[in-house]
């Protein structure tokens, strides 16, 4: 399954059907519930991840998928080679203030690297693709996604004596900034989600450091967005970020996404 480009496609389509349940949500008052693991969730996570996952069962037929709610519910895929991603909105902290910047992700891991993904913000009416290339552009939810109304998106070079570091909104901590402060980073941009590797892919900043806890599907579609759009993400220690932790439960370890 290495036809990239029509699958960032196919994820984009299925990402804006996705927006119009996520955003019937958003727009009234809802209820937020607790998971084991004491990240939030509400009914938008649920009934988003149920309309991906059937869209996902026929476009890609026996394709093992690794989605959020699902795992949470107890399903683990069975994952030899090829696997989907899916977090039906991230950024859920983000969702609950209703400041927009939430997502929905879906990403293609093949030989533990993304390489197709799609990061949609249904609040923003903005979308994001990365395979080959990446692109951006305006998209509403349950719009009929079209690939010429966006436009190619690309890292920018360092600039000399002023680099910018996205922060996530709702988890930095001092270990992120003292790494930020020890890379020359001049400013500071806050940010919610996914969105965060978007920043970088568009080339409103250079680094995005993290070392809060994330797992997979958290960001694996920003991630494939970032590759496409010039830029990479690494360990602290500069090794190749990668998928498929089967032993860890898909639990992320700190990593620094890069411009270029």
């Amino acid at each position: 399954m290495r036809d990239t480009d029509h699958i960032a496609r196919r994820f984009a389509a299925i990402c804006a059907r996705a927006g119009v349940p996520v955003m019937e949500v958003y727009a009234r008052p809802f209820t937020v519930g607790q998971k084991a693991d004491n990240s939030l969730v509400t009914e938008a996570d649920e009934r988003a991840e149920t309309l991906i996952l059937e869209a996902l069962a026929r476009d890609f037929p026996g394709v093992p998928v690794l989605a959020e709610e699902s795992f949470a519910a107890g399903l683990r895929p069975l994952i030899d080679g090829d696997f989907l991603l899916v977090d039906p909105v991230d950024g859920t902290k983000e969702f609950i203030s209703k400041n927009g910047e939430f997502t929905i992700n879906i990403a293609l891991v093949s030989g533990r690297r993304p390489v197709a993904g799609c990061v949609y913000a249904p609040a923003l009416e903005r979308i994001y693709l990365g395979d080959r290339e990446a692109w951006a552009g305006g998209l509403k939810p349950g719009g009929q996604f079209d690939l010429r109304a966006l436009s190619p998106i690309s890292t920018r070079s360092p600039r000399e004596g002023k680099k910018v570091a996205v922060m996530s909104r709702s988890h930095a901590d001092d270990t992120t900034r003292a790494f930020a402060e020890a890379q020359g980073v001049t400013d500071t941009v806050s940010a919610g989600s996914s969105l965060k590797f978007c920043l970088l892919a568009e080339g409103k900043a250079d680094i995005y450091p993290r070392f809060a806890p994330t797992r997979e599907w958290d960001t694996g579609a920003g991630h494939a967005v970032l590759n496409a759009a010039g830029g990479r993400v690494t360990d602290p220690d500069g090794r190749d970020f990668l998928y498929g932790k089967v032993e860890a439960d898909y639990l992320n370890g700190p990593f620094v996404a890069w411009a270029r």
